[in-house]
């Protein structure tokens, strides 16, 4: 073997040698560190905020490390569900206490069951992670027997999933001894007034000038639409004021959906929303391929929402 030979492997050998001894120096100088540290008792964190476990942590020079969320209907939301290490164990300063954090109850938004057999309502409410709760009957004009007229908690509201839905269903119409409120939302004063003369029940009409629907259309009523009613009840109307000539009265825009094809009918809810908010053009059961036709007054920008069966579907700018 060459001298020069000779040289390369020593010096192989001695690089090799200088990097052992600067790792052992290293790995010693970290662990004085480390067991230089002063060492602390993990005070329990269980159930404080993430702000309220720092504020504990921070002046024992611990750390805190989030390592996870969980639904939890009985912590509140944002509080510690557990930690690692538990409290009471000791560790060194600079140690993290991972900790997993609250997500409060699971919440869920209700579907809408309102004109669907109570089967389809109560399937629906399944899929949706609520159950059906209490079931009681009224008497309607709008709907059929068996199908849902109101729901408690309302549709689209957030509620805890498993919570209970309560229904009321259709009775169908009212035996002739029970005068039921018809629902004259959109319709003409001429027409509850010849209803009201019939019933002998009072009303009380309130005027909105700066309505944009011609003069004569009912925008509101009280009580609702299947109240039941009698000749000392005080029917409340709130009417469109607004005088027939005016240059600027309310366009009139034709909206038409066609239910998709299926094998079941399906519960076409329309609603509108313009300057005066939000309100329901059309709601009602209708075959596969039936054709929808209607005549919108709009105020100034307006939108329209199409619900099948309680799903949002599609969404129009009119």
């Amino acid at each position: 073997m060459s001298k020069k030979s000779v040289t390369a492997v020593e010096l192989v050998v001695v690089l090799v040698l200088l990097g052992a001894v600067g790792l052992l120096g290293f790995r010693w100088a970290m662990d004085g560190i480390v067991h230089s540290r002063a060492v602390q008792t993990v005070p329990p964190v269980v159930g404080k905020s993430i702000a309220g476990a720092l504020d504990i942590l921070g002046p024992l020079n611990l750390a805190i490390m989030k390592e996870g969320s969980e639904f939890n209907s009985a912590v509140p939301i944002g509080s510690i569900l557990r930690q690692r290490p538990p409290a009471g164990t000791r560790v060194r300063e600079g140690k993290a206490i991972r900790v997993v954090v609250s997500q409060g109850g699971e919440t869920v938004f209700a579907p809408a069951v309102s004109g669907l057999p109570l089967r389809n309502a109560e399937m629906l409410l399944r899929q949706g992670q609520l159950t059906l709760g209490e079931v009681s009957e009224s008497y309607s004009l709008r709907l059929e027997k068996g199908l849902v007229l109101s729901q408690d908690p309302a549709a689209e509201s957030s509620v805890e999933r498993n919570s209970l839905v309560n229904v009321v269903v259709s009775a169908g119409s009212p035996p002739e001894e029970i005068v039921l409120m018809p629902d004259f939302l959109r319709k003409n004063l001429a027409e509850a007034s010849k209803w009201a003369s019939e019933v002998s029940v009072p009303l009380a009409i309130n005027k909105d000038a700066s309505s944009l629907f011609p003069y004569g259309t009912i925008l509101a009523q009280d009580p609702a639409a299947d109240a039941v009613v009698d000749d000392e009840t005080k029917v409340k109307l709130t009417i469109s004021a607004r005088p027939t000539d005016a240059k600027d009265k309310a366009s009139m825009t034709d909206l038409q959906y066609q239910v998709p094809q299926g094998s079941a009918d399906a519960l076409v809810r329309i609603l509108l929303t313009d300057t005066h908010g939000e309100r329901e053009l059309f709601n009602g059961l209708r075959a596969p391929g039936t054709k929808i036709d209607l005549a919108v007054p709009q105020a100034g920008r307006a939108r329209v929402k199409i619900f099948l069966n309680g799903i949002l579907v599609e969404e129009r700018d009119l």
